[in-house]
């Protein structure tokens, strides 16, 4: 619709507005007096019209049809969809004349009436009272076609929402799916705790952060890159043998089909818990969120792969899998022959150092690897938090489980040696003194909390936002009821001859 066309239509029912009040109908009451959903008529139809039972609904109007003495209006509670059947024979002329002349798409009313068969066999409402209950300004957009912009779709997301009954539907889903998430760890006796967002360090991942300032402190805080794991840890200190957090993490870089600045993640950490036992508790929890959110679904298509969560899940080799790819062992290697490999194979990458070319091999070659499988065998250096394997081959018990071509549930025997935590530390401000925004920083309270002792711990960051993108194939920012948009450039007014 053009800006003209928005004018006259807001004009319009702005007369709207005004007929109703004259006519003494509140256009935004504060109460409504409904006795049913429109899902619960539907589900009690029957029973309501043999016994003739008047009820009363609301929801909003998505669309009106007027036939001489009969209208019929579409209406939408959230719940379902029923038609509302209005007459002159059961109210009166005024009565009906009204909802003619004031109600357009898009307002909500309420209708008092009893089921009602239509000639077409529908089930609907016979009307024999309404009053309008919002009376909408703007005009919805088509039902059939919805909005087509893309930018503008994700900014009026309560349209998209509200036009698509897909969308709405990946919605519930997505609501099981966290629901799910929270109840496996409930039973598996996990305690639901809440950390800090903000810190004065940022740990548990390699991401640069958002800063912040605190004004009463007067010191520069960050918002949080993983969900509390080194807050989480303390925790096993503290004797609580089972914690889990479910909560927002904020990552200052930029934005893909897989990544966003903010978004929700899942973390836990178990006292006493083998590494092995906790890979089996992932891959549990990942079957019981698929029974309760995708009825059971295994075989899912994403991007270009299909993965079959059937388990159990395969383990492959992390230096095993990059030599076999690109010819390079990364253990052994020399930095110049890692810095040689990824300039031979043009692979871009930030960060000049031996860590970020060895994480550059192996994200080259992860992206063929359909999944699921465990990825472990990672190298110490890309491993600041955890516990080195007994095998003497500079490797640690990390997994990474990788399905269509990325890394999802990344998973630890966490590392509880104060001494080699903080050699692993000062390794990472090394890093970040040479320039490398992604190095984890040091927390040195955290390695004091180890010299007091943290029981052995499996620690994973598990089924998260993006996981459920990809269940759903579709971009994370899709899968989010609001993505951060940059605000709309309006037309600038004239200042001073310019434009």
């Amino acid at each position: 619709m053009s800006m003209s066309g928005v004018e006259e239509s807001r004009a319009d029912r702005q007369r709207k507005r005004e007929a109703l009040r004259e006519a003494g109908m509140n256009p935004y009451p504060a109460e409504t007096a409904c006795t049913h959903t429109l899902a619960k008529v539907l589900e009690d139809f029957q029973t309501l019209q043999e016994n003739e039972e008047e009820f009363i609904v609301a929801g909003r109007v998505m669309a009106i049809r007027g036939h001489g003495a009969l209208a019929f209006v579409d209406l939408f509670d959230g719940t379902a969809k029923i038609q509302a059947f209005f007459s002159k024979e059961a109210m009166s002329e005024e009565h009906f004349e009204l909802l003619l002349d004031t109600i357009s798409a898009g307002d909500f009313i309420e209708v008092t009436g009893k089921a009602f068969v239509t000639k077409r066999e529908m089930n609907a409402v016979k009307v024999t009272s309404w009053r309008v209950i919002t009376k909408a300004m703007v005009a919805l957009p088509s039902e059939h076609f919805g909005i087509k912009d893309e930018d503008d779709r994700l900014r009026k997301r309560y349209l998209d929402i509200l036009l698509d009954q897909e969308i709405r539907e990946m919605f519930k889903k997505k609501a099981a799916f966290w629901r799910a998430s929270r109840r496996f760890l409930e039973d598996q006796n996990f305690e639901e705790v809440h950390t800090p967002t903000l810190e004065t360090t940022t740990g548990g991942a390699e991401a640069n952060p958002f800063v912040t300032h605190h004004d009463d402190f007067d010191i520069d805080v960050f918002l949080r890159i993983s969900v509390g794991e080194l807050w989480q840890k303390r925790l096993m200190a503290a004797g609580i043998p089972r914690v889990f957090e479910m909560g927002r993490v904020y990552r200052n870089e930029g934005t893909s089909p897989d990544h966003l600045q903010e978004f929700t993640n899942i973390e836990f950490y178990a006292a006493y818990m083998n590494f092995d036992d906790g890979l089996k508790l992932l891959e549990d929890h990942v079957h019981y969120v698929l029974d309760e959110a995708f009825d059971g679904q295994r075989v899912f298509k994403m991007k270009d792969f299909e993965v079959d969560f059937t388990g159990p899940f395969e383990k492959i080799d992390y230096v095993e899998t990059i030599e076999k790819a690109t010819g390079v062992n990364v253990v052994t290697a020399s930095y110049e022959e890692l810095a040689e490999k990824v300039a031979e194979l043009q692979i871009e990458h930030e960060g000049a150092n031996r860590e970020r070319l060895t994480d550059t091999l192996w994200k080259y070659c992860r992206k063929s690897i359909a999944g699921p499988v465990w990825l472990t065998g990672h190298p110490k250096l890309v491993s600041p938090l955890s516990k080195e394997s007994d095998k003497g081959d500079g490797t640690v018990l990390r997994a990474q489980l990788i399905m269509a071509g990325a890394e999802f549930n990344n998973c630890f025997a966490e590392l509880n040696d104060p001494d080699e935590q903080k050699e692993r530390f000062e390794a990472q401000a090394e890093l970040l003194a040479q320039g490398d925004d992604e190095a984890m920083m040091p927390d040195w309270e955290f390695v004091e909390m180890l010299e007091h002792g943290m029981p052995p711990t499996f620690g994973a960051a598990t089924l998260g936002e993006r996981f459920f993108a990809y269940l759903v194939d579709k971009p994370i920012r899709e899968t989010q009821y609001f993505p951060l948009m940059k605000p709309k450039v309006e037309q600038v007014q004239k200042e001073d001859g310019e434009e």
